[in-house]
C-alpha cells in the first residue's frame, strides 16, 4: 500500500484524544438530521458511541449503493466554495483539486486501478466524465443553491454503507506539521528522521520495534540497523514522533531554507496511541484530553517520553520531497478541506464525493468552533488506519491551525460519491 501523507494518521488514538473535548460540545449542540435514502439513518449518536466498534454490516450489502430518493437540500449546500465559516471562498482550490484527480485518471496507474475496481456502475470513464461536468458546474454556478440544483438533476449519489450498514461514517482528520530541523546533528538538534532502509524487505519478521530501532531515549539508532540512514534532525523528540504519526512535514532548516519530507515506508506494526496509554495509566483524565494537553504533559514531564513513546512499536521512514506539497496515494497534491483519504481497496480513487459532517473551524480570533457542513471533496489518499466503508480521513492543510483542527476532528457523518446519470 502506498501512502505519502497519512499512513497512520489520527485514528483510534486520536479518537481518545478528542473525546473529552467533543463530549461537552456534542451534548450541547451537534446533530445531523436523518437523510432521506434507502438506508434507515439515525441521528448522530452520543459521542461515547464514536469510541466503540459498530456492528459490522452484513457482507451481502454492497459497499456503495445508489440513493433512490432525493437528498434534502441542506445535504448539498457547500457554501465554502463562495466563502463561509470565517474563511474565504475556495473555488479555485476546488477546481485545482478536480484537475489533480483528472490528471491521475489519465495515467496508466488509474487504468490499472480501475481494471481491478469491482463496484457495478463505477468506471474510470464515468468518473472522468463526472468530474469534467462537475468542474463546469462549479465554474458557472453563482452560489451553493444553484450548484446543488444542477447536481441533483444530473448526478446519481452512491452512498457508503458506513461502518454499521446504516450509512454512519466516522470522520477524523490529518495535516502537515511545520517544524524546525537541521541537516546535521548538533547539541540542539538531536532527534533524527530516517530514510527507508534499502534492505527493509529482507528484514526478518517480526520487525524490530521502535525501542529496538532507536532505543528507549530515541538516541541509540546509530548502534543498530538505522546507522547512516539519518535524513534530518529535530530539536524536539515529540515533534519527530508526531511526524511519524502524520507521515509528512514541512521543515524550516537552520540555513533558512524550507524543505518537505514524506512517507517512504514503515515497519510491520500497527500504530499504538500514547494518548490512550496516558489515560489508561491515570496520568491524564480522559475528559478534555486533547492533543495540546498531551503535548503540555510531555513538556512538563520529558522523562515520560522514554516510557510512553516506545510503547508504539511502529516506525516510519521518510524521503525528502524538496518543498513539494503534501501528496496523496494517487500521486497528486492534496488540497486542504478538499481531499479525503479512504480505503482504496473498496472506494473509487480520484472520484468526486460529497461529505456531510460536523467539522471544526477557526474563527477570526483563532478559536475553534464546530459547524455541520457539506463539502464536495476528491478521494485522493488512503491510510493504514483507514479501513472499511465507515472511515474517512479529512485533510486540513499545513501548520498550527490545521493541527489544532485535526486534533479536534472526530464525528459521525455521511459519504456519497457523485456519478453522472447514465
Amino acid at each position: 500500500m502506498k501512502k505519502t501523507l497519512s499512513l497512520i494518521t489520527l485514528n483510534a488514538g486520536l479518537l481518545m484524544i478528542a473525546y473529552g473535548w467533543l463530549l461537552a460540545f456534542w451534548q450541547q449542540s451537534v446533530n445531523i438530521n436523518p437523510v432521506s435514502s434507502d438506508f434507515l439513518i439515525p441521528e448522530l449518536p452520543d459521542p461515547q458511541i464514536l469510541l466503540r466498534d459498530f456492528p459490522k454490516p452484513p457482507k451481502s450489502l454492497p459497499v456503495l449503493s445508489p440513493v433512490k430518493t432525493p437528498l434534502p437540500n441542506y445535504m448539498g449546500m457547500d457554501e465554502q466554495i463562495w466563502g463561509k465559516n470565517q474563511q474565504a471562498g475556495d473555488k479555485i482550490a476546488l477546481l485545482k483539486s478536480i484537475d489533480n484527480s483528472l490528471r491521475y485518471l489519465s495515467s496508466p496507474q488509474a487504468i490499472t486501478d480501475y481494471r481491478k475496481y469491482t463496484i457495478p456502475g463505477i468506471t474510470r470513464d464515468r468518473v472522468i466524465r463526472s468530474l469534467t461536468r462537475f468542474r463546469q458546474l462549479v465554474r458557472t454556478s453563482g452560489d451553493a443553491a444553484q450548484l446543488w440544483s444542477e447536481v441533483q438533476k444530473e448526478f446519481v449519489f452512491y452512498q457508503s454503507i458506513g461502518r454499521d450498514g446504516l450509512g454512519n461514517v466516522l470522520f477524523t482528520a490529518y495535516y502537515e506539521p511545520v517544524y524546525d530541523a537541521s541537516r546535521t546533528p548538533t547539541s540542539e538538534y538531536r532527534y533524527p528522521l530516517y530514510r527507508l532502509p534499502p534492505n527493509l524487505k529482507s528484514w526478518s519478521k517480526p520487525h524490530p520495534t521502535r525501542k529496538q530501532l532507536e532505543g528507549k531515549d530515541g538516541l541509540q539508532a546509530d548502534k543498530g540497523k538505522l546507522k547512516g540512514l539519518e535524513l534530518f534532525w529535530l530539536r524536539d523528540r515529540l515533534e519527530a514522533y508526531l511526524i511519524h504519526i502524520q507521515g509528512s512535514a514541512k521543515l524550516r532548516l537552520t540555513d533558512g531554507t524550507i524543505t518537505t519530507v514524506g512517507y517512504a515506508g514503515n515497519t510491520a506494526y500497527n500504530y499504538s496511541s500514547i494518548g490512550k496509554a496516558l489515560a489508561d495509566d491515570g496520568k491524564l483524565p480522559l475528559e478534555n484530553l486533547t492533543l495540546p494537553v498531551i503535548w503540555q504533559y510531555f513538556h512538563q514531564n520529558p522523562q515520560e517520553l522514554d516510557n510512553y513513546l516506545p510503547r508504539d512499536r511502529s516506525f516510519v521512514f521518510f524521503q525528502e520531497n524538496y518543498g513539494r506539497p503534501a501528496t496523496g496515494s494517487i500521486s497528486v497534491p492534496l488540497t486542504a478541506d478538499r481531499s479525503i483519504a479512504t480505503d482504496k481497496s473498496i472506494m473509487p480513487p480520484g472520484a468526486l464525493a460529497l461529505i456531510h459532517a460536523p467539522l471544526p473551524y477557526a474563527d477570526a480570533n483563532q478559536k475553534i468552533q464546530f459547524n455541520t457542513v457539506s463539502r464536495y471533496v476528491l478521494d485522493q489518499d488512503t491510510g493504514g488506519a483507514i479501513k472499511g466503508a465507515g472511515r474517512v480521513d479529512y485533510f486540513l492543510g499545513t501548520g498550527k491551525v490545521a493541527q489544532q483542527r485535526a486534533g479536534m476532528t472526530v464525528s459521525n457523518g455521511y459519504l456519497y460519491y457523485l456519478l453522472l446519470k447514465q
